[in-house]
């Protein structure tokens, strides 16, 4: 009899399990059946303000795998609309409810993967009953959005609640399509995965092109006419709108990982081994934004949902439940977004971080160009870096400029996943034609500078 694989989960980090599972086991060894809730398979979350925005035309090209292919292609038993509602551990069996067609059925399994995602944390204020409030964790979110902006009367004003990566696309996306925006903040600035400065040049950029920023605000309420959203309402007043799109952060969807007993670290997301198993719970895995994993720079659990680490994740699940040997190795929290033509990139530590694991450093802040200055489209470029002292070791860095800027983070990702020290960075092999970038890279001024900086420091 054939072992079965049961996956919870057919976006990135599940569909990435189950199909490297099948690539070295055939169905006479290994059944798999995938469980997905929503109505697609292995799609793009993070394109969905780029589709909104109309830059990307049609939802299918979100879409990297649809179900009929893994269902042909991978011989995977994809159940849509089908939401697990217990495990069973010991009797190695889930439960789950049909939501198309009713009832519930339960499958055994040999071996499981929970791949359940991130959900979106939702206002204490609530939502029900008040059309016009929208998500943008799903594409099924993505199509009730632009349905509600193509409704008569056509929205003319939107509040976007909440200014990380998402609300901050999701503010630009709405703006394109000829809405008024107001970016709605509770903390003191939006983006707080940059250190305030590199983060407001980034904001500048948003205010330029007639975004809204309140900072510092709580939203405590809606107000509604006719059963619409009418208003946000806010301690300094109302802030009247057509549409609330949420972009409040994600927690780890673990709600039935706990139920079946499966362990939770200091994050709220599950344990793993290096594997990607769950351990102290046999024939267990994890994988994707329901996880917590190692900050390779701080030693500590973090929680960042990212479709580039699920994928990761759900791969090395699938090769050692295929019989293979394969281990992930932690994250550094690099990321890029897009603020208008502005291109923002973050990886290691900020400041705050560094400061609470308890490193020394200095930090640095190095102005240059993207291209020779004397080259037709050079614009200016911001890079930051933070290294340990007096070891010099870069801890972090963050980028903000106008063209050729997001990309260059890898370069300081790179330096950062291997140790690198300032000083060694200064001397990195970086390439140079006029159009590209000047005969000294921004990254290279920004090591030199911090490389002073040590020295000063240690006088």
């Amino acid at each position: 009899m054939a072992e079965r694989l049961v996956v919870i989960g057919g976006d990135a980090a599940g569909m990435a399990a189950a199909s490297q599972a099948r690539r070295r086991r055939d169905r006479a060894e290994l059944e798999i059946v995938a469980f997905e809730r929503g109505h697609f398979t292995s799609y793009s979350a993070c394109g969905i303000p780029y589709w909104v925005s109309g830059v990307v035309s049609e939802r299918e090209q979100l879409i990297a795998r649809d179900p009929a292919t893994f269902r042909e292609k991978f011989d995977i038993d994809v159940r849509l609309r089908h939401e697990v509602t217990a495990i069973d551990p010991d009797r190695r069996e889930v439960v789950a409810r049909d939501l198309a067609g009713g009832g519930q059925v339960r499958e055994r399994y040999d071996t499981l993967v929970y791949a359940t995602g991130a959900t979106p944390v939702r206002p204490k204020w609530g939502t029900d009953g008040i059309a016009g409030v929208f998500g943008v964790q799903t594409l099924d979110d993505g199509s009730a959005l632009l349905n509600w902006l193509d409704h008569e009367p056509r929205p003319r004003r939107a509040v976007v609640v909440g200014g990380g990566y998402i609300g901050v696309e999701m503010a630009e996306a709405l703006l394109q399509r000829g809405l008024s925006v107001d970016l709605v903040e509770q903390a003191d600035r939006p983006l707080p995965t940059m250190d305030p400065d590199m983060a407001e040049l980034a904001l500048d950029a948003l205010r330029r092109i007639g975004v809204g920023i309140r900072t510092g605000l709580s939203v405590t309420g809606l107000r509604e006419r006719d059963g619409r959203v009418a208003a946000v309402v806010t301690p300094e007043g109302p802030i009247p709108t057509d549409v609330v799109v949420l972009g409040l952060g994600v927690r780890p969807n673990t709600a039935l990982a706990e139920a079946a007993g499966l362990p939770l670290g200091p994050t709220g997301g599950v344990r793993t081994d290096r594997r990607m198993r769950v351990p102290g719970v046999a024939g267990v895995w994890a994988a994707g934004d329901c996880v917590e994993t190692l900050h390779r720079v701080s030693g500590m659990p973090v929680h960042i949902p990212l479709g580039t680490h699920a994928n990761k994740q759900g791969r090395v699940a699938g090769i050692n439940i295929g019989g293979g040997y394969a281990t992930f190795p932690g994250v550094i929290g690099t990321a890029v977004t897009k603020v208008c033509d502005l291109e923002v990139g973050r990886t290691g530590l900020r400041e705050q971080d560094a400061r609470a694991v308890g490193f020394e450093f200095v930090s640095v802040v190095a102005e240059s160009t993207s291209r020779a200055g004397y080259y037709p489209g050079a614009r200016p470029m911001t890079v930051k870096l933070i290294a340990e002292r007096p070891s010099g070791r870069l801890l972090g860095a963050q980028i903000v400029g106008w063209s050729e800027a997001a990309k260059r983070i890898d370069a300081l990702a790179v330096a950062l996943w291997n140790g690198m020290t300032v000083d060694e960075m200064t001397s990195l092999d970086l390439g140079y034609a006029p159009p590209y970038a000047p005969v000294w890279d921004p990254v290279l001024i920004a090591a030199r500078k911090a490389v002073d900086a040590l020295a000063h420091s240690g006088r």
